[in-house]
């Protein structure tokens, strides 16, 4: 019963949550009209997500979301040395073909997500099979490192919290 009212409880709550910020005020009638915002989008979408993937919700995702946001903090700071140090005609930029072991849409653009925001690197495509990903570098001295990286700090992780 409660899954038939509340089918994306996280979705909901994100959704809630987006809508306050995006009003920038927090009086009642904003959060009730993001709680019933919140509420429909769900439940009107869900008819769309037929075979939703189950997160494993934990420490996994704790550990993904950590390495995550220190990638990030690093590799800004790499990029700005790289551009304020380096001339460009030294620079190595780099194609990386990335195998994929994750098989679901929601891991592949999770993992494609996370290398596209992660600065000095994007997510270009996506194999016709969905077994490889395009991702393009800025300077690597090391593709197959670098492939390797990508698998065990960002696939890894996303494989056992999306399955």
């Amino acid at each position: 019963m409660l899954r038939r009212i509340l089918p994306h409880p996280i979705l909901s709550l994100t959704v809630m949550l987006v809508w306050i910020l995006l009003v920038n005020d927090v009086t009642a009638g904003v959060v009730v009209l993001g709680l019933v915002i919140g509420l429909a989008v769900p439940l009107l979408t869900a008819p769309y997500w037929p075979n939703r993937p189950r997160l494993r919700l934990g420490l996994a995702m704790l550990r993904y979301g950590a390495v995550f946001l220190w990638d990030i903090l690093v590799a800004n700071i790499e990029v700005a040395w790289i551009i304020l140090t380096r001339p460009s005609d030294r620079l190595r930029p780099a194609w990386l073909v990335v195998p994929l072991e994750v098989r679901t849409p929601e891991a592949i653009t999770a993992l494609a997500g996370t290398i596209s925001l992660t600065p000095g690197t994007v997510s270009t495509d996506l194999s016709a099979c969905g077994r490889a990903l395009l991702v393009h570098a800025l300077d690597v001295s090391d593709p197959a490192a670098a492939v390797a990286r990508i698998k065990a700090r960002y696939e890894a992780p996303l494989k056992e919290i999306l399955g």
